[in-house]
């Protein structure tokens, strides 16, 4: 069986996303013209590769000098439910995490009513620092069903959550959200690394497993210098 030949401007990709992993930020990539001699292709093939990567914050332009290396973001696809862990696999870092805080206590009234408990339900609480390549990017609170405190006892600092909720038969299948800006607070900065009052990504969701009942509340404050959102728009 004979593979198939991939299209050009995704083998033109292929070869920067190589030779960006093996520079800095800063360095210059090959020119238009010098990547068009290489791949024998147009150079509206070899910018249709290009805008690819810029458009994902891993290269910049500068018209009349030259394409260069960008400092590393982290992307999250907003339009699709994965897991910080899946979500960091697919952009080539390693997913870790710092636990905060990980009880079982009475639910908030807000936490309740999204999860449909009723009051003075116990739930399971966790906090992490989330890390990219071991540094943080941001800070998780996740509110659980009681049924689901298992969950706290698995190794979450190294492992996934939706992983650890799955093997108890609670599939994350769906979720509602807002994203908002911020501004970081004192324990924000400490633990992100950034400056107080430096802009933050606040992401609210409510994940509902295979059944369509509420299983997760979580919000996220990510460090809006480090992350990137990813979203496809059709029409």
């Amino acid at each position: 069986m004979t593979s198939r030949a991939i299209p050009r401007h995704k083998a033109v990709e292929r070869h920067l996303r190589s030779r960006i992993a093996s520079l800095r930020p800063g360095d210059a990539i090959e020119s238009d013209a010098e990547l068009c001699a290489l791949f024998n292709v147009s150079r509206m093939t070899v910018r249709q590769a290009a805008q690819r990567l810029a458009d994902e914050g891993l290269i910049y332009r500068v018209p009349g000098v030259g394409t260069f290396v960008a400092e590393p973001k982290v992307h999250r696809d907003i339009a699709r439910l994965r897991s910080f862990t899946e979500e960091m696999a697919l952009r080539g870092a390693t997913a870790g995490s710092r636990v905060l805080a990980s009880e079982i206590r009475t639910g908030e009234a807000a936490e309740l009513a999204a999860l449909q408990l009723p009051p003075q339900a116990k739930v399971a609480h966790l906090r992490r620092l989330r890390l990219a390549d071991d540094g943080p990017v941001a800070i998780e609170n996740v509110v659980l069903p009681i049924s689901c405190a298992a969950v706290l006892n698995e190794d979450l600092e190294q492992g996934s959550l939706h992983d650890a909720l799955q093997a108890l038969g609670e599939v994350p299948t769906r979720a509602t959200g807002t994203l908002v800006a911020v501004n970081a607070g004192e324990e924000d900065a400490r633990l992100l690394g950034v400056r107080p009052a430096a802009a933050l990504l606040v992401e609210e969701r409510l994940v509902f497993n295979q059944h369509d009942a509420p299983l997760e509340k979580t919000q996220t404050r990510y460090a809006g210098e480090e992350f990137v959102f990813h979203l496809v728009l059709s029409r």
